[in-house]
């Protein structure tokens, strides 16, 4: 099995986003969602994940509160704001036309 490949710079904080648009989820189940939808090739490290959680804070996008996680431990929760959640829809199709545009110049022959 590869290596899981590094999150290409930026696009962590979309990742985030995408996540709590499910649900409200805590740190650590964020970075498991993510690994778990790709199919175990992206991984966040917590070094990254939480310094993109307080600036996504910070911005507006996602609010957190205390609460107890599965395993009856503290953990802080992490849910998409309404300003989040426009913020969310307009890099997704930014995302997509860039992704897209990328696929073309990689497909050219």
């Amino acid at each position: 099995m590869s290596k899981p490949t590094d999150l290409v710079q930026g696009t962590l904080d979309l990742l985030i986003l995408k996540t709590l648009a499910l649900e409200p989820m805590h740190g650590w189940g964020i970075a498991q969602r993510i690994r778990q939808v790709s199919k175990e090739v992206l991984q966040v490290n917590q070094g990254a994940l939480y310094p993109a959680l307080h600036r996504l804070e910070q911005s507006g996008w996602i609010r957190a509160k205390w609460g107890e996680s599965d395993n009856h431990r503290r953990a802080k929760f992490y849910a998409l704001t309404a300003a989040g959640r426009r913020y969310l829809e307009r890099e997704e199709i930014s995302w997509k036309r860039l992704s897209t545009a990328i696929g073309l110049v990689l497909e050219y022959e």
